[in-house]
């Protein structure tokens, strides 16, 4: 009797002793233990990455990352069993993990000594609002064309108009621009850019109103032109800062890192 109290004691006593040992683990396998501390760098570093993103995390993400490192384990050790840590090929690979592992480590470490400012932010995306709007200053233009395959034929047609006929009739009679003929010709707005460079250049020598003399070919056929109206073009509207702070904070990031290899490549001595 005396016996059987001393090992149920024994027995809770290892057990006591062992919670502070499984709390300070993730899981043991195989009698090796996974460390917390192992889980809570590789979580840190998928929230951080998150973050700069900004996108949520899965509500999983503790047990994706608690069966992902349980597998990592046992992979592990089989590759031990097997003795592939002792190979040349896995010493050169480590040593090259472990150089890639410093130098993110460098790079973290640098960002949080010199972080991108809310201020920072919000300097860059000013400056990209206002080149949006740069990009966007010019004239746009509203078009009516008749598209037809021959040159004689455009003459034909810019003869017709000039002596009363309807643009738009013409147009739906004759055009072989399926988008736009059944419309009369009409383009609708757009900004010369977005045409090709012969029919581009021959509507913005155009005033309102005005239509081509002549007809002016591209690798379509030949056009007759005329211009409805001419408006100042409309800048994009831009998305909310808070919107894309995320991606303005993690391009400024970037450009940190770039700007900190540059200086550390400028004072290096090589041989």
């Amino acid at each position: 009797m005396k016996k059987q109290i001393t090992a149920a004691a024994t027995a809770a006593l290892l057990a006591f002793t062992a919670l502070p040992v499984l709390a300070q683990n993730v899981a043991v396998v195989n009698g090796k233990p996974i460390p917390q501390a192992r889980f809570d760098v590789l979580k840190d570093q998928i929230q951080q990455q998150a973050a700069r993103m900004g996108t949520p995390l899965p509500p999983d993400i503790d047990k994706k990352l608690h069966d992902e490192l349980v597998a990592n384990e046992i992979f592990a050790q089989e590759a031990d069993r097997e003795g592939i840590a002792a190979t040349p090929a896995f010493r050169n690979q480590l040593d090259w993990m472990r150089q890639a592992v410093l130098i993110k480590a460098l790079f973290d470490n640098y960002l949080k000594q010199h972080p991108v400012s809310d201020a920072d932010a919000k300097t860059e995306y000013d400056r990209l609002v206002k080149q949006m709007a740069s990009q966007a200053s010019g004239k746009e233009y509203k078009v009516s064309h008749i598209l037809v395959p021959t040159e004689d034929q455009a003459k034909d047609i810019i003869a017709q108009i000039k002596k009363g006929a309807k643009f738009s009739d013409l147009a739906k009679k004759y055009s072989k621009d399926p988008g736009s003929a059944t419309n009369g010709g009409e383009l609708g707005w757009a900004d010369p850019k977005t045409y090709v460079p012969e029919f581009a250049g021959a509507l913005t020598k155009l005033d309102k109103g005005q239509m081509t003399d002549t007809p002016v070919k591209t690798q379509y056929g030949y056009h007759i032109i005329r211009v409805e109206d001419i408006r100042d073009s409309k800048p994009p509207v831009p998305p909310p800062f808070d919107a894309v702070k995320p991606r303005i904070v993690q391009q400024l990031e970037g450009q940190k890192i770039v700007d900190f290899q540059k200086s550390l490549q400028a004072k290096a001595k090589i041989q």
